[in-house]
C-alpha cells in the first residue's frame, strides 16, 4: 500500500506544479506622490518625445518643440490625460477575461478511508470534460468583449481630442478678443482726445464728448474682462492635455487652419453618412457587443449538452486492491436549458436593435451637424465680405479723403471703429463655424480640417511611464 500512496502523492504534487502560482504584490497609492508626479509633468519629458516620434513616424528636432500645433498637443493629451489611462486599464480587464475563458477545468483528487472499515483507504482522481465546444465559444465571446473594450480606448482618445480642440478654440478666441479690444480701446481713446480738442475749440457739444468717453470706459472694462479670460482658457487647455497650467507658460501654439475652415462644398451628405457609419466608434462597439451576444446564445445552446466527468480510483482494504473507473453527468430530464437560451435570444435581439439604433443615430447626428456647419459657414462668408468692404474699400477711401483734406481724423477714426466692429462680427462667426465644425467632426469622429490626423491605434498596454 505504501508505494501506491507515495506514487499518488508524487503525481498530485506534479499536477499542482503544472501551473505556476501567482503571488500577491501590493501597490499602494500615495496621494501626495501622485500629486507631485502630476505637478512635475512637462512637455519636454523623454517619454513624451518617444511616444510622439512613434506615432508621427519621424524624429522630432529640436526638442522640446518651439511651437505646438493641434496634432502635437493632441498626442501630448493622449500621453498625459488620465482618462486615457482609465480606458487602457478597462481594456486590460477585458483582455484578461480571454485568459479566464480559455482556462481548462482542473481535475479533482479525493481521498477517503476508515469508513466503514478502519483498514479501508481510497483515492479517486476525476477529470471534468467540457462538451459541445463551449470552451472555444467562451474564448470567442471574451475576444468580442475585448475588442469592444479596445474600441473604447479609441473612443476615449477621440473624446480627449474633442475636449482639447474645444479648449484650444476657446484659448485662441480669448486671445484674439483681447487683442481686438485692445485696438478698439486705443481707437476710442483717440476719439475722446480729438473730441476734447474740438470741445475746447467750441466745435462740438459736451454730451458728444461724454458719450465717447463712456464708450471708451466700457471698452476698457470689456478689455480687462477679456484679458482675464485668457489665463482661464489656458488653464482649461492644460486640463485637457493633462498637465499643470505652469507647463504651458511660454509655450507657443499655432493653429494654421483656424481662419480657413473647410469649404462646405467638400463635405457632401453622402460623405458624412459614410464616415459616420465607418468611423463612429460607438457603432463599432455596438457591433462587437452584438457579436458577444451572439456567442452568448451559442454558449447557452451548447449547454443543452451536459458536461461529464471521467474518473479513476484506487481502493485498498487490508490486503485487497481495487481499481475503479467512474463516469458522471447531469441528466437533462426536466429541462434542456430552455430558460437561459430564451434569455440569450432576447439579449441578442436587444443587441441587434441597439446596433441599428446606434447606427441610425450616428447618421442622423452627422446630417444635423452638417446642416449646422453649412449655416455657420455661410454666416462666416457674409461676415468676411462685410469686413473686406470696410478694410478694402471704406477705410482706404477715408484715408485718401483725410490726405486730401476732405475729411478729418475723426472721420477716419469712426471708419476704423466700424472696422473693429466688423472684425468682432467676423471673429464671432469664425468661432461659431469652428464650433459647428467640431460638432461635425464629433459626429463622424474624424478630423475634417487639412493637416490633421485622427487618434492613433492604441494598444491597451501602451501606458505612460512616470519618470523619476
Amino acid at each position: 500500500m505504501k508505494p501506491v500512496i507515495i506514487i499518488v502523492f508524487c503525481a498530485t504534487l506534479g499536477l499542482l506544479g503544472c501551473a505556476p502560482a501567482v503571488h500577491y504584490r501590493p501597490q499602494a497609492i500615495a496621494p501626495a506622490a501622485t500629486a507631485a508626479q502630476f505637478e512635475s509633468r512637462t512637455l519636454s519629458e523623454p517619454g513624451l518625445k518617444e511616444f510622439m516620434e512613434r506615432n508621427l513616424g519621424q524624429p522630432l528636432h529640436p526638442w522640446p518643440l518651439e511651437t505646438w500645433n493641434l496634432n502635437e498637443l493632441a498626442l501630448a493629451a493622449y500621453y498625459f490625460n488620465p482618462h486615457m489611462q482609465v480606458a487602457r486599464a478597462q481594456a486590460e480587464v477585458a483582455g484578461a477575461a480571454i485568459i479566464t475563458a480559455g482556462a481548462r477545468p482542473n481535475p479533482s483528487l479525493g481521498l477517503s478511508g476508515g469508513i466503514p472499515s478502519p483498514y479501508l483507504f481510497g483515492i479517486d482522481l476525476l477529470f471534468p470534460v467540457m462538451t459541445a465546444g463551449r470552451r472555444g465559444i467562451k474564448i470567442e465571446q471574451a475576444k468580442a468583449l475585448s475588442e469592444a473594450a479596445r474600441t473604447g480606448i479609441a473612443a476615449k482618445a477621440w473624446q480627449v481630442r474633442s475636449a482639447l480642440r474645444m479648449a484650444a478654440l476657446s484659448y485662441v478666441l480669448s486671445r484674439r478678443q483681447a487683442e481686438l479690444l485692445e485696438r478698439e480701446t486705443r481707437l476710442r481713446l483717440q476719439q475722446v482726445q480729438w473730441l476734447s480738442e474740438r470741445l475746447t475749440a467750441g466745435e462740438v457739444a459736451r454730451p458728444e464728448v461724454e458719450s465717447a468717453r463712456l464708450e471708451w470706459l466700457d471698452t476698457r472694462m470689456a478689455l480687462r474682462t477679456a484679458q482675464g479670460r485668457v489665463p482661464e482658457a489656458r488653464a482649461a487647455l492644460a486640463a485637457a492635455i493633462g498637465v499643470p497650467v505652469s507647463t504651458l507658460e511660454g509655450v507657443k501654439f499655432s493653429w494654421q487652419t483656424f481662419d480657413q475652415p473647410p469649404d462646405v462644398n467638400t463635405l457632401s451628405v453622402q460623405l458624412i453618412q459614410r464616415e459616420a457609419v465607418l468611423n463612429r466608434l460607438d457603432v463599432r462597439q455596438s457591433l462587437a457587443r452584438y457579436q458577444a451576444a451572439e456567442d452568448d446564445l451559442r454558449l447557452e445552446i451548447a449547454r443543452q449538452h451536459p458536461n461529464f466527468t471521467l474518473g479513476a480510483g484506487y481502493h485498498f482494504e487490508e490486503s485487497d486492491n481495487f481499481f475503479t473507473l467512474s463516469f458522471s453527468t447531469v441528466l437533462p430530464v426536466f429541462n434542456r436549458n430552455q430558460g437561459p437560451i430564451a434569455e440569450a435570444e432576447a439579449r441578442r435581439k436587444e443587441a441587434a436593435a441597439s446596433f441599428i439604433a446606434t447606427q441610425a443615430n450616428a447618421i442622423a447626428q452627422g446630417e444635423q451637424a452638417l446642416a449646422r456647419y453649412r449655416t455657420a459657414f455661410a454666416v462666416l462668408q457674409e461676415a468676411k465680405r462685410s469686413l473686406s468692404q470696410v478694410q478694402n474699400v471704406q477705410e482706404p477711401m477715408a484715408r485718401q479723403a483725410v490726405s486730401f483734406g476732405e475729411s478729418d481724423r475723426l472721420f477716419l477714426n469712426s471708419i476704423q471703429l466700424q472696422g473693429t466692429t466688423a472684425v468682432a462680427a467676423q471673429l464671432s462667426a469664425l468661432y461659431n463655424a469652428q464650433l459647428a465644425l467640431g460638432q461635425l467632426e464629433d459626429a463622424v469622429e474624424r478630423p475634417l480640417e487639412s493637416g490633421e490626423f485622427p487618434p492613433p491605434a492604441f494598444d491597451s498596454k501602451m501606458q505612460r511611464r512616470e519618470h523619476p
